[in-house]
């Protein structure tokens, strides 16, 4: 039950000490987030919107074919049934042609671009501009880009026209031609709205021009023509622009444009139809005209009045008959004129559609015929006659063409067929009638003849006036189901995206560089480190970092931070003192030591001295660092030059009163420097003079404090570790690494240093355990704000 509460606290601190790692840089996570949002806010405010135009058309189905049309043209149903699939994909492709952009663009004017300058960006006009451009003429050989021109607007009559590429800086009227390198533009002033016009007054307008083909392929590029749904005809058109006017005027205009392109088209239709009834018609009246005059020309010679009064009961039982053979004579007539018009007409032409064969499946094929030369005749707009679909549109053109001549001549033969068996039945009843007169017979064959002549020729009138009224009543193919419109608010940038990302951004960035930092930085941080890896050594001290300005030594009555950092570290002392060595009355022995040189022992051991003598004690500090010696900086000049520790060893009628030295920051310190710099370090520590100076010392001083080499760079402190009864190891905050820890470990493990207590130096305030971390301090110092919130000494 124990573990798992120790397990459950040891998670808790871990998770603890987590959150405090980057709560404890809260200040930065307020800059960063602070940054991030004025970065925002200047993103949105220069940034250029784009707003979202939408339109949506329904694309009207050409007439519907029957059953009995499609079966009569199975041979080619399967082209019928693709072409009628990819219908509404044509148009689509046909929307976003660069052709039919192109005209959009031209009618807009949308290749001239006005925008007014600001302090930082520049603004598109749109809609209302306080003067207009024209280009008068263009030079077409202009190669180079056309430069911008700078305008700015003096009075109601007068603008200042400005180009540095032109070089061209002067005053012009208002309607004045102005000739340029690139051709002759008039401007011509908006007065429509006269104080908008004078809000534009010394504002500088910039004027751009771009080929239509340029500008149109930068909006084929961001217009997006989709069907929503597959099973549907409904098609939605929609484009970003920085002006949602200018968006949704330009899809309206793509709309009117395809749909007089469509207009166009079957106009094109009509206009042939109209053509070949035209020339049909010449014809049949001169024919007409041909027959009605040999009938007059026959009852005046033969000097008949009403013939037919006499063979009234004969021929009410032909009447029948006769209407059958003159519908088959009709169209007869009507094949024998398309089938001739097919092989004289260029193969290329449209054919007329609508001009009363009665055959369906022929005229339904016409139809798709005329469909299928439209499609290729914009194919080639866009392509040459090499390409691979224009081939393939031509092979079926070929085989369309084949069919309907084939379907038209079997049409023919079937027609003789039956006018061969209506001479026959004629014989029959002519047999029966043969008491008519000859002239009965030969006036009889005048009036088919004109009868047939005048059919055709009603016909052929009725016709012309249908193609006329199709000509003049043809519908929009696209029926539009909404016109442009968009929504105020712009589609991008989104602010509260923007916002939120900035957000995100100002908290992750010091996350990231914070977690960055800990998992790069290896140094030992705080207390925690230390005790990760040695558990079960005891830290007695943590000395502050020494803040700029401050002094980095012990002052009488001082009440810094520092003071008080060594006065609990002497206290811990004491304790650790009563705890190992009981009641020994003879002055106790310290060895201060860390694993590699700069980690601040010599600072540790002369103010730990300086804390301990403000006690009343008598403490000698000994320089035992013989390789490195850092001491003697404590001293008076005069002072350091004085005999030391090496001395005192070698030469064995030195006394201790012959190497110690009285400090000059209290005067119960004492002083034995490390003396001269010997060729062995390690051998001159190992002799018996040296534990003979700490016992010596022993009995004229409390605390004796050797300050000691680097123990893993050098073997010095591991030979008189035997002589200390408390070993300090220091550690600097910032400076030691981590894995250093593992040196003092094993040494502690395998014997090599015993009676060790840790002593972690250079500490960060923010790292402090104690003093102005809980407000409790005997300094009165004031403190700035903004020390006090980046809690800082």
């Amino acid at each position: 039950m124990n573990d798992n509460l120790k397990n459950q606290e040891a998670e808790e601190l871990s998770l603890r000490e987590m959150i405090e790692q980057y709560t404890r840089y809260w200040y930065f996570f307020v800059i960063g987030v602070l940054i991030a949002l004025v970065l925002a806010f200047l993103y949105l405010r220069y940034t250029p919107q784009l707003y979202q135009s939408k339109a949506t058309i329904i694309i009207k189905d050409e007439k519907t074919q029957s059953p009995l049309e499609m079966a009569a043209f199975s041979q080619f149903g399967s082209f019928l049934s693709r072409f009628k699939t990819n219908q509404i994909d044509n148009e689509l492709a046909i929307f976003n042609s660069k052709r039919l952009i192109s005209e959009t663009v031209k009618e807009l004017q949308l290749n001239i671009k006005y925008e007014v300058m600001g302090n930082i960006k520049t603004s598109e006009l749109y809609g209302y501009r306080p003067f207009e451009v024209k280009f008068q003429s263009f030079d077409e050989s202009f190669v180079d880009p056309i430069p911008v021109l700078y305008f700015k607007m003096l009075s109601e009559s007068e603008f200042h026209l400005e180009s540095e590429p032109l070089n061209i800086s002067t005053n012009y009227s208002f309607g004045e031609q102005i000739s340029l390198p690139f051709g002759v533009i008039t401007v011509l002033p908006n007065l429509d709205d006269a104080e908008k016009f004078r809000g534009y007054k010394n504002k500088t307008i910039l004027v751009s021009y771009n080929s239509v083909e340029t500008v149109a392929l930068r909006f084929q590029e961001r217009v997006n023509i989709l069907n929503t749904d597959a099973k549907s005809n409904v098609v939605e058109l929609s484009i970003q622009t920085q002006n949602r006017e200018k968006g949704e005027d330009f899809l309206n205009e793509l709309v009117r444009q395809y749909n007089k392109d469509a207009v166009q088209d079957r106009n094109e239709i009509a206009k042939k139809t109209s053509a070949f009834i035209e020339s049909r018609l010449q014809i049949i009246t001169r024919e007409l005209d041909s027959v009605e005059t040999n009938k007059e020309d026959f009852k005046s010679t033969n000097r008949l009045t009403d013939i037919q009064a006499e063979a009234q009961i004969t021929l009410e039982n032909a009447s029948e008959f006769n209407k059958r053979q003159l519908d088959v004579s009709t169209q007869m007539e009507l094949s024998n004129t398309m089938i001739d018009y097919m092989k004289n007409a260029d193969r290329d032409e449209l054919l007329p559609a609508n001009i009363g064969i009665s055959n369906e499946s022929v005229g339904s094929a016409v139809n798709n015929y005329n469909e299928l030369i439209l499609y290729r005749n914009k194919l080639l707009q866009t392509s040459t006659p090499k390409n691979p679909v224009v081939k393939s549109v031509n092979d079926q053109i070929a085989q369309m063409r084949s069919s309907i001549l084939e379907s038209l001549e079997n049409s023919k033969n079937a027609l003789r067929i039956a006018m061969k068996d209506l001479n026959m039945q004629e014989n029959i009843i002519s047999s029966k009638i043969s008491q008519v007169p000859a002239k009965e017979k030969i006036f009889r064959g005048i009036e088919r003849q004109q009868t047939i002549k005048e059919q055709l020729y009603l016909f052929l009138l009725q016709q012309r006036e249908e193609a006329s009224i199709a000509l003049a009543a043809t519908a929009d193919r696209a029926k539009i189901v909404d016109s442009a419109y968009g929504p105020q608010e712009p589609v991008s940038p989104k602010k509260s995206l923007i916002y939120l990302g900035a957000l995100l951004a100002g908290l992750l960035v010091p996350f990231g560089g914070i977690y960055s930092f800990n998992l790069l930085n290896t140094k030992v941080k705080g207390r925690k480190d230390v005790e990760r890896h040695l558990k079960s050594i005891p830290i007695i001290g943590e000395i502050p970092k020494v803040q700029k300005g401050d002094s980095d030594l012990i002052k009488h009555n001082d009440q810094s931070i520092m003071a008080e950092a060594y006065r609990i570290f002497r206290t811990n002392l004491q304790y650790l003192f009563i705890n190992k060595l009981e009641k020994n009355e003879e002055g106790k022995s310290l060895i201060v030591t860390s694993t590699i040189k700069g980690e601040g022992k010599t600072f540790v051991a002369f103010n730990l001295a300086l804390t301990l003598a403000l006690t009343g004690k008598k403490v000698v500090l000994v320089g035992a660092d013989i390789r490195n010696p850092q001491l003697q900086r404590y001293l008076p000049e005069h002072l350091k030059a004085k005999k030391g520790l090496t001395e005192y060893i070698v030469y064995e009628d030195l006394q201790v009163a012959d190497v110690v030295a009285q400090s000059e920051y209290n005067e119960n310190l004492n002083i034995i420097v490390s003396g001269a710099i010997p060729p062995n370090p390690a051998e001159l520590l190992m002799q018996k003079r040296t534990s003979t100076l700490v016992e010596e010392l022993r009995k004229q001083y409390d605390y004796i404090i050797l300050d000691t080499a680097p123990a893993m760079l050098v073997t010095d402190t591991i030979l008189i570790n035997k002589l200390a009864d408390i070993t300090l190891y220091v550690v600097r905050a910032d400076y030691t690494d981590r894995r250093l820890l593992d040196f003092a470990k094993d040494a502690i493990e395998d014997g090599r240093l015993t009676n060790v207590a840790m002593v972690l130096n250079n500490v960060a305030l923010n790292n402090f355990g104690y003093g102005n971390k809980y407000g409790y301090a005997y300094s009165r110092e004031e403190r700035s704000l903004l020390k006090r919130i980046l809690n800082k000494q």
